[in-house]
Formats: C-alpha cells, sequence, structure tokens
C-alpha cells in the first residue's frame, strides 16, 4: 500500500498527463517499479506458507502375493459371498429341526365363576374346575426333514463354487490389473524422458527463430509433435489412474496411495507353457473350474430336491393327548389323538414334475459349462502360444535407441540431420518402447487368462 503510494505520488509529480517522461521520471519509475516487484515478491512468499496445497500421493511397493493376500481377506465382494454362504447353511439346519408341539389350555370361565358363588360344604364338585388341555406334536413321515435338510445343504456347497468361482475371476482382474500398471509405468517413463528434451530443443529453436535463424516450419512441427506426445502422455496418466482406482476397490483401500508393482522381470522372461501340454490343462479344468462344479453340484442339489419333493407327498402324522375333566360324559376324560392328511387330490405331483424338468434343465446346462471350459483352455492357450513366441522371437533390447537419442538431439542441433530424420528416430523410439510394453503385458494378460481358463494359478512369475 505505501509503494503504490509512493508511485501514484511519484506520477502525479513527474509525469503530465499531455507530456512525455522526462529523464527523471523514467528514474523514479524504474525505481519503483523495482520496489513493486520486491514487494509484490515478499508478499507472495509471506502468504505462501498460508496457501493450501495437495497433498501428495504417497507410493508404496506392492508384490503380487501381498496384493491376493489383501484381496482375499478384504475385497467386499469375497466377504459378501462368504455371508451368503454362511446363511444357507444355516437354513440346512432350519430345515432339519422337529416341528414345536402344540399344547392348548381350555377353561370356562364363566363356569368357574358360578361354582365359586354356589360352593357349599356338602357337594364338594361345586368347587371343581372345569380344565381341558390337548398337546399335538407332528412327525414328518418318508424323511422329509432330512432330504429337505439335504436339499439345502447343497444348495450351500453350490453357493461355496460360487465364491470359488467369484475368486477365480477377480483374481484375474487384480493379476491383471497389477501386471497393466506395471507395464505401463514403464512406457510413461519413455514419455518422462522425452518430453523434458523436446521441450528444451522446441524453446531453444523458438528463440532461434526469434533471432531469425531458422524457419517457422521446424518450429511448428516441433510443437506439433510435443503436443501429441503430451496429449498420449496424457491418455496414459488416465488410464492408469483408472487402474489404480480398480486396484483400490479390489483391495479395499480408501487412501489416495499409488501402488508402484514390483515384479521379477527374470521370471517374467522365464514364464513358458513347454511344462503344460493342452491335454493336461483341459483335464486339470474340468476337476478345477468352479463354474464347471457348481453347475456340477445344481444337477446334484436338483436330484435333491426331487427326492425332498416325494417325500413331501407322503402325509405327515399328528400324534396328540387330550384330557378333559369335566367336559366329557365322565370325567377325567384322557385319550390319545392320530391324524393323517389322505392323499387323494394332492400328492405333489406338480412340484414333483417340475423337480424332473429342473433336472433336465440343469444337466443340460452343465454339459454346455463342460464344453465352454475345454473351449476356453484351447482358446487361451493358443493365444498364450502366439504370444509367448512373438515375445520370445523380439529384440527386447532397447539399449541402442537409448544411446542414440543424445547423438541425434547433438545431431539435430548441430544442423547434421534433418527435422524429419530427428522427429522419425523419436517416433520410432516411442513405438519401439510402447510395442515392447504392449506385448509384454499382453504376454503377461494371455498367461493370466490360462490361469483363468484352468481355473488354477500354474502360470505365475512371483
Amino acid at each position: 500500500m505505501i509503494i503504490a503510494r509512493f508511485l501514484g505520488a511519484a506520477r502525479r509529480r513527474l509525469l503530465p498527463t499531455t507530456a512525455r517522461p522526462t529523464h527523471e521520471a523514467r528514474h523514479w519509475l524504474r525505481y519503483g517499479g523495482l520496489l513493486l516487484g520486491l514487494a509484490v515478491g515478499m508478499a507472495a512468499h509471506a502468504q505462501a506458507p498460508r496457501a493450501a496445497t495437495p497433498a501428495a500421493a504417497d507410493t508404496l511397493r506392492l508384490t503380487l502375493p501381498e496384493a491376493e493376500a489383501r484381496f482375499v481377506q478384504n475385497n467386499l465382494q469375497v466377504l459378501a459371498q462368504r455371508y451368503n454362504i454362511t446363511a444357507q447353511q444355516a437354513l440346512a439346519v432350519q430345515a432339519r429341526l422337529i416341528d414345536n408341539p402344540t399344547i392348548t389350555l381350555d377353561q370356562n370361565a364363566l363356569q368357574q365363576a358360578i361354582h365359586r358363588q354356589g360352593a357349599v360344604g356338602d357337594n364338594p364338585d361345586l368347587r371343581r374346575n372345569q380344565v381341558a388341555i390337548q398337546a399335538q406334536q407332528l412327525f414328518a413321515l418318508a424323511g422329509r426333514r432330512k432330504a429337505a435338510g439335504r436339499a439345502q445343504q447343497q444348495a450351500a456347497v453350490v453357493e461355496q463354487f460360487n465364491l470359488e468361482d467369484l475368486v477365480r475371476n477377480l483374481r484375474f482382474q487384480l493379476r491383471t490389473t497389477f501386471y497393466d500398471i506395471h507395464y505401463r509405468r514403464q512406457t510413461l517413463r519413455v514419455y518422462d524422458t522425452e518430453i523434458p528434451q523436446l521441450r528444451k530443443t522446441v524453446d531453444l529453436y523458438q528463440s532461434q527463430f526469434e533471432k531469425g535463424n531458422i524457419a517457422l516450419k521446424e518450429v511448428i512441427r516441433l510443437k506439433a509433435f510435443l503436443f501429441t506426445l503430451e496429449t498420449e502422455r496424457v491418455g496414459l496418466i488416465t488410464d492408469q489412474a483408472n487402474s489404480q482406482a480398480d486396484l483400490h476397490i479390489l483391495l479395499r483401500d480408501s487412501t489416495n496411495a499409488v501402488y508402484r508393482p514390483v515384479v521379477n522381470s527374470d521370471r517374467v522372461r522365464d514364464l513358458s507353457l513347454n511344462a503344460f501340454p493342452e491335454q493336461q490343462l483341459i483335464d486339470t479344468a474340468l476337476v478345477r473350474r468352479a463354474d464347471l462344479l457348481s453347475r456340477q453340484a445344481e444337477v446334484q442339489r436338483q436330484q435333491l430336491n426331487l427326492r425332498l419333493q416325494k417325500a413331501v407327498a407322503a402325509p405327515d402324522l399328528a400324534v396328540g393327548y387330550s384330557y378333559d375333566r369335566l367336559g366329557s360324559y365322565f370325567d377325567n376324560y384322557n385319550s390319545i389323538t392320530l391324524g393323517v392328511a389322505v392323499p387323494i387330490f394332492n400328492r405333489n405331483q406338480g412340484n414333483i414334475s417340475a423337480a424332473k424338468a429342473q433336472i433336465g434343465q440343469a444337466q443340460a446346462e452343465a454339459a454346455q459349462q463342460q464344453l465352454t471350459v475345454r473351449r476356453d483352455v484351447h482358446e487361451a492357450y493358443q493365444v498364450a502360444q502366439r504370444q509367448d513366441d512373438l515375445y520370445q522371437h523380439t529384440n527386447r533390447d532397447t539399449t541402442p535407441f537409448s544411446k542414440l537419442i543424445d547423438n541425434i538431439e547433438q545431431g539435430y542441433t548441430k544442423r547434421l540431420i534433418s527435422i524429419v530424420e530427428y522427429l522419425d528416430f523419436y517416433e520410432a523410439y516411442k513405438n519401439n518402447v510402447l510395442q515392447l510394453n504392449t506385448l509384454r503385458a499382453n504376454r503377461m494378460r494371455a498367461f493370466e487368462n490360462v490361469n483363468l481358463s484352468v481355473g488354477r494359478v500354474l502360470l505365475k512369475a512371483e
């Protein structure tokens, strides 16, 4: 505020509105501008600590075994399916429970009051109260409760296999996301190296253009190529952020940490399908794939349901006991009651027919799933084999490009090569590393797809 007043006073004193600035005026203005710049800098420096700066995200090293351990323990979808299994097991216990007995007490309250009013010593019957008691127990015949318990327990087995299938698919997502993040980081390193170097070149040639030493078209081409690199880098960063978000969800991590996957490059390079023939993997999948086991367990559940429906067709037996003090033709009447429904009209024939049809449906779905498993393993094996062959026959050494980049920079600066050659080398180097990392990521995804199709992690580099 003081310096602003000082500058205003100096301008009013030394610069008339219609006159050009004198030498003294220019001196005072330069001096005032210096003071103003110093004041602004000091104010910005004083306010800088008070400004809110975004907190930098922590970078955490993460190995694949650590990620899988946290996934199995923390993933919410897995936890929800576990609760479902617990619920099905509880229903199986409930299905085996015996029905509760029924007890009925009947007493005439009005007659009881009359007896109390007319009670005399020489007639003891007038002091007795009318009471009727009935107890009844329902017994399930033909093993209905046992059949219901087995059918419900088999439903819990189906849900257990559904849990394993869920874990299988989520583990595939976890492992592929893990490797995608790793190889995308390798690709981003190229952009993080190229872009700063190219910015220096653009600034250098911009200054040379302003001096009239080079043509404008070269500066424009350099800026266009720099813009292309920056745009591609932003796209990669966006994809990386999405993968990080997926990884956080799989691990149930609500922090802002950035995971840096730790990968053993030697073990990744040595991965091979040679130790696993295709037919062996198919045989393993037929006994390990959780979705196929779930379909087969569903067939067994429907068969148990048919037994249950046949047992339901048999009527239940109701056994009871009855006591009546004064309400019968003689006092203190005791009796035993038996009751059973006569299966004349309803023999549960509709539910039995439906259960038979559901068995056929479950068997067809199981057969279809078996064909799907065989086809999945075959397709995954062929794709992995092609990806691995391409990887093994590709030159994976990018060292010559890295060594040449400095020479290319110097050659272009000294005008030994044209801008076309300069940009072509940059583009070739970027595409080579990008395609190589894409090949590595696709190869690991193909191997993980084999693990997914088999239902067991056989190909692993951790």
